[in-house]
């Protein structure tokens, strides 16, 4: 696992934007795995002002969820398909044929979990899966004791998640209970794994997956499993890290061939 401590936000949001600009030039068609939510919108902004700029061409880039509620109608403006739509795949310059995502309104949504594995590992599996990380250890909807085997399925939310999502809905009424996520299992199957955490109140959560013990009481220690996990935190977020020091160190003597 690499730790990349950077000074804030859009200097995390410019290397992930870059890393996947080199991912596209190596190989122009790959299937790239987003994270919603407010922490990856520099990278998807930083992305497209290259795409704008002609720096990189993400014409046949294909974009997948990792996520999605349960029972919101997909055209609801903050299902993740329309989030993902809205502030992804549209500013690329993609179309809707691009997208994969689960799909939150299925009559059998164990139906659409199984579906939604399986289309993943038959588009070739994604090659590089962006990821955030909650104030209590959660990777996509992975809540604290997921199993670390796990596949893309149904999970409940904690109060804790749906309080801090509640700032997306007119209150707390109205953001569901239940979601579609891909598993831990299943995301660890990215060829690379990124996950970027800015902020103080992340701080426990990126100690705890980083330097902890590998626990499914914090899900996001599994990338400890990865042998391509790459962690970008701003200063506040490595601010509980006791090898802080060491992890600039180390990234600040990183050949430069060698990338994200």
């Amino acid at each position: 696992m690499e730790v990349v401590i950077v000074p804030d936000s859009a200097a995390g949001g410019e290397l992930i934007a870059e890393a996947m600009a080199d991912l596209l030039r190596r190989k122009p068609d790959p299937l790239l795995g987003v994270a919603t939510g407010s922490t990856p919108l520099p990278v998807y902004e930083a992305l497209a002002a290259k795409v704008r700029a002609s720096q990189v061409d993400a014409s046949r880039a294909r974009i997948c969820q990792l996520d999605e509620y349960v029972g919101l109608p997909s055209g609801h403006p903050e299902s993740y398909r329309s989030v993902v739509l809205r502030e992804v795949v549209e500013p690329l310059g993609l179309t809707d044929a691009a997208f994969m995502g689960p799909d939150g309104t299925a009559e059998d949504v164990a139906d659409a979990c199984l579906a939604y594995d399986r289309a993943l590992a038959e588009a070739g599996g994604v090659d590089l899966q962006l990821l955030g990380i909650g104030t209590d250890g959660h990777i996509g909807f992975n809540e604290p004791c997921s199993s670390l085997a796990s596949r893309t399925r149904i999970k409940t939310l904690t109060q804790q998640t749906r309080q801090d999502n509640a700032r997306f809905f007119n209150g707390l009424d109205e953001v569901p209970h239940h979601v579609i996520t891909q598993g831990i299992g299943t995301i660890l199957e990215a060829r690379h794994l990124v996950l970027l955490a800015t902020g103080e109140a992340k701080a426990d959560a990126v100690a705890l997956a980083v330097e902890g013990p590998l626990s499914a009481l914090v899900p996001a220690s599994a990338l400890q499993l990865h042998p391509h996990a790459t962690l970008i935190v701003d200063e506040a977020a490595a601010s509980s890290l006791k090898l802080a020091d060491y992890f600039r160190a180390t990234y600040a003597a990183k050949p430069s061939w060698q990338g994200i």
